[in-house]
């Protein structure tokens, strides 16, 4: 039996990756040495898996920012904006994640979204009508001798072609380009076979989802088309099961097939009985998108019949690529032993992965039932289930807010006394290393809780300084405090824990820590009162509150395995109305809520959208459902196409809502034209992931065109999302030019009601 892996973290055992691009990033690393540490990891990820016993190693799943920007750079794929003279690739690369090449080169970057429903961001291939291709596998080639010289069995790794043509941007229908694409895949294919790749996998993701007829069609024509000569193609599904597309698949001509079954291994079942005797097939047994230790011992005996009936055909595999694990559990010293035993970061699962093969081919069980021995244990301990959080979800009453929007909009405007086109930002202010480092001392002991709070209070007058000298209407405190928009809301939570080690990659050098909800949750103090009343105490404009939704928060997460997430949402609810009540007892006037995962939480298959859109949105409703009618409630959403669910979110019923439209040029605004948007919107106006400066074309363009979408007095204006990696002359320069665009209109719009 052989086991293989997707798809390791790429950034590193101590995010060495992270590091290295943003110094990279700042000049303070040559290109050479940021590509010797792209190698080292690399390496070190080889070294780890085959230590573990992984049998093929997957090369190709390394990416400096993003794979399906590398996908696109490896078919030449480059918008002409980008193709700028004296650029190394390396600049291109980056001009198109970012807007701004290490030469000092810019134009607006390539647009950002979510990988299916997890929260890792790729770059969105742009399709011209006039498709050419200059193919360049130079980079792939040199990874893949690179890990034979280290005496690894490399696996090539590919985007497959009907995946990448359907998470590009089109303004047709895509599969017209499919042909020109399948001549650059066939050089790529050629370029392998030299190199005599044994085993290749082809990741087509989009197999999970309800595919239609004509997409079908192109799948059975696409790899018919295809000579793979010498090459084993191993085309990988995950995120789900594929049973819908069993009567077609057989069709393909692979030699085998990576099935995800880590939360249903039944349903593998009819999808192995109609593929062809001779291909193999690869089990995700072990779940890459959670933290959890897996129970082998189950796991082998619902195996087993499996491994007889396909008779050396059965590989075993993480269900995904491990790219949405933390790197190694090793590292977690502060965890109690209990939760520690409970857990499994993507180095373990590949170990899980060896202890299972080794029990099947041997018979001898004892080494997984050791294992397992936690796993079994965990749900008779005391910290998983809460009586007093039951009862609280039995005998809930009030869901949601009882006012309508029109009344509650009439009282909070006579409260506010806000100016058209009211100006905000999104919540938090540039992270400085002082700030880091304040906090990290603070949790080491080093100062005291004191200190702690006289630096964060003189942070949060700086902030408040600044935006009043910008003239921004509404103003948030910073968020010095938090480390992380979910993080820092776990540590009050009971039922939920924090690692100090892991690091999982949302988008570049953008990391994050998810924190493991592993029992059930309430709140055990207030999280942010404190820093909210210091701020408003500062200013006579209203401070926003900035709470994250409870959806983000389960999104954001590990969640527990034996609840439903319906239920598991519902406990962070209640936890968020608490907070939400005692911010309006404190004074604070506008409250917002932040859901940008609603939209990534969304079931691949359209047949399971409505149940999970209605506990979502039943979810966020109760967390501000106890704010009286004269107190603002504002959302937050990025970086999703919110297209499909544009009623959910209306169902919100969210006083504002913010939202990120800024790289796409505001192209979500022609959805409202057809499905008009009751309440207050306010379409982000740049890009806070670019350290670009918007211009004043730029603003005015973007502003004018909601204002032909939108009635003045229900639009704001703001940022795409927090500005908490930006530094501050980027910062104050563009929300400066933000403030006075807003000014432009406002003047425009006196002058033609005259």
């Amino acid at each position: 039996m052989r086991i293989h892996n997707l798809g390791f973290p790429r950034i590193g055992q101590d995010r060495e990756l992270k590091f290295a691009l943003e110094d990279y990033w700042r000049g303070e690393l040559s290109a050479e040495q940021l590509l010797t540490t792209a190698q080292n990891i690399r390496r070190q990820n080889w070294q780890t898996q085959f230590q573990a016993g992984i049998d093929f190693i997957p090369v190709g799943d390394f990416a400096l920012y993003d794979h399906v920007l590398n996908t696109s750079l490896m078919l030449g794929i480059i918008p002409d904006r980008a193709r700028q003279p004296d650029l190394t690739p390396l600049d291109t690369e980056f001009l198109l994640a970012r807007g701004r090449s290490q030469q000092g080169c810019g134009c607006n970057a390539s647009d950002m979204t979510k990988w299916f429903n997890t929260n890792y961001h790729y770059i969105v291939p742009e399709l011209p009508s006039e498709l050419t291709l200059d193919v360049q596998p130079e980079r792939l080639i040199t990874e893949i001798r690179e890990a034979r010289q280290q005496g690894f069995t490399p696996k090539p790794v590919l985007v497959g072609p009907l995946t990448y043509l359907w998470l590009s941007q089109y303004d047709d229908d895509p599969l017209t380009l499919l042909p020109t694409l399948l001549a650059g895949y066939q050089k790529l294919l050629d370029a392998l076979a030299s190199e005599k790749v044994d085993w290749l996998q082809i990741d087509e993701p989009i197999l999970v989802t309800e595919l239609d007829k004509p997409w079908q069609h192109a799948f059975i024509s696409a790899y018919n088309q295809l000579k793979f000569g010498p090459i084993k193609p191993m085309l990988a599904t995950y995120f789900g099961d594929i049973t819908h597309q069993t009567h077609w698949l057989g069709e393909l001509p692979i030699k085998g097939i990576h099935l995800d079954c880590s939360h249903d291994l039944d349903s593998v079942v009819p999808v192995i009985n109609a593929l062809p005797e001779y291909w193999s097939v690869s089990l995700g047994v072990i779940s890459g998108r959670d933290v959890w230790r897996t129970d082998l011992n189950e796991l082998h005996d619902q195996l087993q019949p499996l491994y007889e009936q396909l008779n050396g055909r059965l590989w075993l595999a993480p269900s995904c690529s491990l790219l949405h694990c933390p790197v190694d559990l090793n590292k977690e010293q502060r965890l109690d032993r209990e939760l520690y035993s409970w857990l499994a970061f993507a180095k373990q699962k590949c170990q899980e992965l060896a202890l299972l093969r080794d029990a099947l081919t041997s018979g001898d069980t004892r080494a997984i039932e050791h294992y397992s021995e936690p796993v079994v244990n965990k749900s008779s301990s005391p910290r998983i289930t809460h009586p007093k959080v039951r009862d609280r979800q039995a005998r809930l009453s009030q869901r949601e807010r009882t006012e309508p929007y029109a009344q509650r909009k009439q009282q909070q405007n006579q409260r506010l006394g806000l100016p058209p086109l009211p100006t905000t930002t999104i919540g938090s202010f540039p992270q400085t290393q002082d700030i880091r480092q304040t906090r990290a001392r603070w949790r080491k002991g080093d100062i005291g809780d004191e200190q702690y709070q006289q630096q964060m209070q003189a942070y949060i007058g700086d902030c408040i300084k600044q935006q009043e000298a910008l003239g921004l209407d509404v103003l948030v405190h910073g968020e010095p405090e938090r480390n992380d928009m979910v993080e820092y809301f776990a540590d009050y939570l009971e039922g939920v824990a924090t690692t100090d080690f892991g690091w999982v990659q949302s988008y570049g050098s953008r990391c994050v820590k998810p924190p493991l909800i592993y029992g059930d949750i309430q709140r055990t103090k207030p999280m942010t009162v404190q820093w909210l009343q210091y701020a408003q105490s500062l200013t006579d404009k209203p401070v926003k509150g900035m709470l994250t939704g409870p959806v983000t928060i389960l999104q954001w997460s590990f969640v527990r395995d034996d609840l439903p997430r319906s239920q598991v949402a519902e406990q962070i609810a209640l936890a968020v109305s608490d907070e939400v009540e005692d911010l309006i007892q404190s004074g604070i006037r506008i409250i917002q809520i932040d859901e940008p995962a609603l939209r990534e939480g969304l079931p691949l298959k359209r047949r399971d959208w409505e149940d999970y859109l209605v506990w979502a949105v039943s979810a966020f409703k109760l967390a501000s459902a106890r704010a009286p009618a004269q107190v603002q409630i504002h959302s937050h959403m990025c970086y999703a196409q919110f297209e499909d669910i544009l009623p959910a979110i209306e169902a919100l019923d969210a006083d504002v809502l913010t939202l990120e439209t800024s790289r796409s040029q505001m192209a979500l605004l022609d959805v409202f034209k057809q499905q008009a948007y009751s309440n207050d919107l306010g379409p982000g106006v740049y890009d806070i992931h670019s350290p670009n400066v918007p211009d004043d074309n730029w603003l005015d363009t973007l502003l004018t065109r909601a204002l032909e979408v939108l009635p003045p007095e229900r639009l704001w204006v703001n940022p795409d999302c927090g500005l908490k990696t930006r530094n501050w002359p980027e910062t104050k320069a563009a929300l400066g030019a933000m403030v006075q665009a807003a000014k432009r209109q406002r003047h425009k719009l006196v002058q033609n009601a005259k």
